[in-house]
């Protein structure tokens, strides 16, 4: 029996899984946590991975790896392969000034034509979530860091390339997932866009080679973490909702919704997808096919946040948020707590509004945090739909879909029944099945059809349309004017 290894390296932590090769039985697993905050020393991730391959039991009897990571990391490298400055995190908005000024700048001072520029060009408009606009950053406020910048790399291409033993810069390798959100790869002629870097960094540097996604990148250097073997496969890698999509075998029509750090509503389609407002980013995915893809920079937090007001765990924030009427009383909260990505408002804040004397209760608040949470991700829905995506079946997922009350609500404001599969680490599940697929040599990836394990159902019980009204009405109401 063949076994592989799968690594999800997130923002919050580094999660290890074990699967057979064939089945994808799961065997065992570890994990480690992240250092908190959008700014993080690439070294944590590597002291962590060592920590949750310890707890996973090693890897020594493993086949082959793959990693997921979080999208968008600026890491940069020096001519000697040493990291130049601590990485910039997706969630790191300050470049959200380059972003507007680099879109500008290909439209000739025009933001409308910059943006369909951009579309074209790459699949996507940069926002600050993106490398392209950390890059621009770095040359503007750093420019003696950025002079030094000889590679740029995403936090799963550092992760392999470690993993590979840490050769020369031309033997990072990186997939078409993570590549597509870079800002200066395009799905369209999956190529890079050298000239976008160059705008962004102000220079040429080297870019990781591009790797098929049933390909080899690399084999594993011996005893590079615990007691990996001489032979180990590594796999292509892929960015963390790619690699999620794989993981839940995610086929056209079906629509997966993740409630992690990020919220997240995705779908894998035939055809790359073109949307110059930015609210749907033109993705690759980790099969060969394309993957349009919604994000908000605020999910679970929200809930996080939710239970830290009222004084309650997330147990009794469900139970609340259950007692309280659709709607909540009036009450509507906008959960920009930390801005927000889709829509592209980096420096609106948080509000809630609505307050009544009658409707202020423990109960309705924490109902807001979970329709307000919600209206993001449906606005999301409705967005892929506008492009044409079919939404056929919806799979609620992440840490925050454990929530009684995130499932039972999520279908009125979702507007659509929702199935919530077993929890599971399914980043770092999809990425043991790259590692599976690279290790077969196969055309397709083995089927890990996950016999016996019915999701939970929830259907539409109420009518949602006027609690997102409310919420879309208080949005532009509070939205940052100066």
């Amino acid at each position: 029996m063949a076994l592989v290894a799968g690594i999800d390296s997130s923002t919050q932590s580094c999660k290890v899984v074990v699967h057979d090769a064939d089945t994808g039985r799961p065997v065992r697993s570890g994990r480690a946590a992240h250092p908190d905050g959008p700014e993080v020393a690439p070294q944590a991730w590597w002291r962590a991975l060592h920590a949750a391959v310890e707890e996973a039991g090693g890897l020594d009897d493993v086949a082959a790896v793959a990693v997921g990571g979080q999208q968008h990391g600026m890491v940069a490298l020096d001519e000697d392969g040493e990291v130049v400055r601590d990485a910039l995190l997706w969630n790191d908005t300050r470049s959200a000034g380059a972003a507007l000024d680099l879109i500008l700048e290909l439209g000739d001072g025009d933001a409308p034509a910059g943006a369909r520029a951009w579309v074209d060009a790459v699949g996507i408009l940069p926002v600050a979530s993106f490398t392209v606009t950390k890059l621009r950053w770095l040359a503007e406020y750093e420019p003696a860091n950025a002079a030094r910048v000889a590679a740029v790399a995403l936090p799963h291409d550092w992760l392999t390339w470690r993993l590979a033993g840490a050769g020369g810069l031309d033997a990072l390798t990186t997939d078409r997932s993570d590549a597509s959100g870079t800002g200066y790869w395009s799905p369209h002629t999956e190529a890079y866009r050298p000239d976008l870097l160059v705008r962004g960094l102000g220079h040429e540097a080297i870019l990781p080679r591009v790797v098929g996604p049933s390909e080899v990148a690399a084999t594993a250097r011996p005893g590079v973490v615990a007691d990996l073997g001489v032979d180990v496969v590594l796999g292509a890698g892929a960015g963390d909702n790619a690699a999620a999509a794989l993981g839940l075998g995610l086929q056209p029509g079906e629509v997966s919704v993740s409630i992690g750090t990020s919220g997240v509503v995705c779908a894998v389609a035939p055809r790359p997808t073109a949307d110059p407002s930015g609210m749907v980013a033109g993705f690759a995915d980790a099969t060969g096919r394309y993957l349009p893809l919604v994000c908000t920079l605020n999910a679970s937090r929200v809930l996080d946040a939710a239970c830290r007001l009222l004084g309650v765990d997330h147990a009794e924030l469900s139970r609340l948020a259950l007692s309280a009427p659709l709607g909540a009383g009036g009450l509507v909260l906008v959960p920009y707590l930390e801005g927000e990505r889709t829509p592209n408002r980096p420096d609106d804040m948080g509000a809630l509004h609505g307050l009544r004397p009658d409707n202020l209760t423990p109960a309705n608040l924490a109902r807001a945090a979970v329709e307000g949470m919600l209206c993001g991700l449906a606005d999301g829905l409705d967005e892929l739909r506008r492009h044409d995506v079919e939404v056929a079946r919806v799979h609620l997922i992440g840490g925050g879909a454990r929530s009684q009350a995130v499932q039972r609500i999520a279908p009125d404001i979702l507007g659509v029944d929702i199935e919530v599969p077993l929890p599971g680490e399914y980043v770092a599940v999809g990425a043991a099945r790259q590692a599976a697929w690279a290790l077969s040599g196969a055309e397709t990836p083995p089927d890990w059809s996950r016999t016996g394990e019915e999701p939970v159902r929830h259907g539409v019980d109420a009518d949602g349309t006027v609690v997102r009204e409310r919420y879309a009405a208080v949005r532009e109401l509070t939205a940052r004017r100066w």
